[in-house]
């Protein structure tokens, strides 16, 4: 699946990497991760990593490439972890020479002249892993450890039913390099004691439909008045409702300048149709949209509570 790619790769001198905005630990993992790999397996070529920083793992040092618009001209951009055109960090890779993406999103249209998508993988830094095995491209602990992060946060610690035995054949392919797991670990999941407060009052603000969804909705007002606070509890929050009993769909709504974040999660019926249908995508059971007001989340929430209702 990878030998087109890889031949794009080997074409092209300068290469430039995106993912989406706000990145997780996956678009981050998969884009310095394959910046890396291409790096200590290219020695020749020019290889750049755009977007906003990743302010929600500041662990990782290394800082996203300044670089003019010119760069592009000769160049292969490669998109990572984005199944939407809308959602790429940095619009200049529209520009490039030649486009590449791969990604793990369910297919909703074509963004690159050649697209490597399968949803079948549970994080796109499971799809470079497979690059890198298939090509026999070397790997670093550096390379491997950024892999792994993602591997692991896309995965939710390996629990989501997106794992496979690929997934671990993948994971003790990247663990053949000496990853520091317990640091790692530490660096992803330790909080300080006043977001452990924050998530704490977040689980009083929880209230149900009546088909059982499980939702919370945090109005701007009611957010730190830090720039990234909107994206940051918006994804944050949503695990907070994951392991009620009887709860089988879930959805976080985050008040944000652009509108209202929704976060839909299930661990048993397919939700993406419905952020499809208000301008999302993502998994069948992990997805996500913005939507320009209260009023329309609320249309959101209805059509999940019909879902929940039907599959009941």
């Amino acid at each position: 699946m990878f030998k087109e790619a890889l031949k794009l790769i080997k074409k092209y001198d300068r290469i430039i990497i995106h993912r989406h905005s706000h990145p997780d630990g996956d678009a981050i993992g998969s884009q310095l991760g394959l910046a890396t790999v291409l790096k200590d397996n290219f020695k020749n070529k020019e290889i750049y990593s755009v977007g906003d920083e990743a302010t929600r793992l500041p662990f990782i040092e290394d800082k996203m490439d300044e670089i003019p618009d010119e760069y592009y001209k000769d160049a292969l951009a490669i998109i990572l972890d984005c199944g939407s055109a809308r959602l790429i960090c940095d619009e200049r890779y529209k520009t490039a020479a030649k486009t590449l993406r791969i990604d793990h999103h369910i297919y909703c249209e074509k963004v690159a002249d050649l697209d490597v998508v399968d949803s079948t993988y549970e994080s796109a830094c499971g799809m470079v892993a497979m690059l890198a095995k298939e090509c026999k491209l070397k790997l670093s602990p550096k390379s491997a450890t950024l892999l792994y992060t993602g591997m692991i946060t896309d995965s939710g610690r390996f629990m989501f039913d997106a794992v496979t035995s690929r997934t671990f054949e993948l994971a003790a392919f990247l663990m053949s390099q000496p990853i520091d797991v317990n640091t790692l670990f530490y660096n992803l999941y330790a909080e300080d004691f006043s977001e452990i407060i924050e998530k704490a009052d977040n689980m009083h603000k929880i209230k149900f439909t009546p088909n059982n969804v499980a939702y919370i909705y945090t109005a701007r007002e009611d957010l730190p008045a830090n720039a990234d606070a909107a994206p940051v509890v918006s994804t944050g929050m949503v695990g907070l409702m994951r392991d009620i009993k009887g709860v089988f769909v879930w959805v976080n709504f985050t008040e944000s300048n652009d509108g209202v974040h929704c976060e839909l999660r299930s661990n048993r019926y397919n939700i993406n149709p419905v952020a499809v249908k208000y301008g999302g995508g993502g998994h069948k059971k992990a997805s996500g949209c913005t939507v320009p007001d209260k009023d329309t989340a609320m249309k959101l929430l209805a059509d999940l509570d019909a879902l929940a209702a039907t599959e009941a």
